[in-house]
């Protein structure tokens, strides 16, 4: 990939997508060494035209913007970068600086996951998450357990609202507990695609 960055004074339009939703997030602008950075390190970096320094979004609120693709246009002086965000993309904390909306989806269990990944690399002070990292797979897990139970219990009465949180508790920590034991949700996703997969071989199977 060759970028002409002389034709706009060295710096040249990125347009940040949503891989999944396909929706933009919001436009900012690169030099040369701001996305060198952007390649190297995962995570999308503009040079801000008015602090004059390269700038990673997501550096001061955590959410960052995680590169899935980068592409340039025919001209070579404008670049389209498909994210993973984690989190809203706005600083007024919405969804897209443009006023798209977020499609209803499960996609957001994949922004939190990076968020939780990003929790345990950094251990920012002060997060619940760094809390549970710090205290061990064993309390992890246990709290995974104690969430299981709050579940259970709830589900035997009739309050929605209070099962759904506590189906959202038990998912977070699960995530957690899976992050702490070094795997994904894709990992699981995996277990439960093998597990379909050979039940329609048994099935096929037993009509032969």
């Amino acid at each position: 990939m060759t970028m002409d960055f002389e034709k706009q004074n060295g710096l040249v339009p990125a347009i940040i997508q949503h891989t999944k939703s396909l929706k933009v997030l919001m436009l900012g602008y690169m030099n040369e060494e701001a996305l060198e950075k952007t390649r190297e390190s995962g995570k999308v970096t503009f040079y801000s035209r008015s602090k004059k320094r390269l700038w990673t979004k997501g550096e001061s609120s955590g959410n960052f913007l995680f590169v899935d693709e980068i592409k340039t246009d025919c001209d070579s002086d404008a670049l389209l970068v498909k994210v993973n965000p984690a989190g809203n993309t706005c600083h007024l904390e919405r969804y897209s600086c443009f006023g798209e909306e977020k499609e209803k989806d499960i996609s957001f269990l994949v922004d939190l996951e990076k968020v939780i990944r990003e929790r345990k690399q950094n251990m920012p002070e002060g997060s619940y998450t760094t809390k549970l990292f710090q205290k061990g797979v064993n309390k992890i897990a246990q709290k995974v357990g104690e969430e299981a139970t709050e579940l259970i219990i709830e589900a035997k009465d009739n309050n929605d609202e209070l099962f759904l949180n506590e189906a959202a508790d038990l998912v977070y920590h699960l995530q957690v507990l899976l992050t702490q034991k070094g795997f994904s949700l894709q990992d699981v996703g995996d277990v439960l695609e093998s597990r379909h997969s050979d039940d329609k071989e048994v099935k096929r199977n037993k009509k032969l």
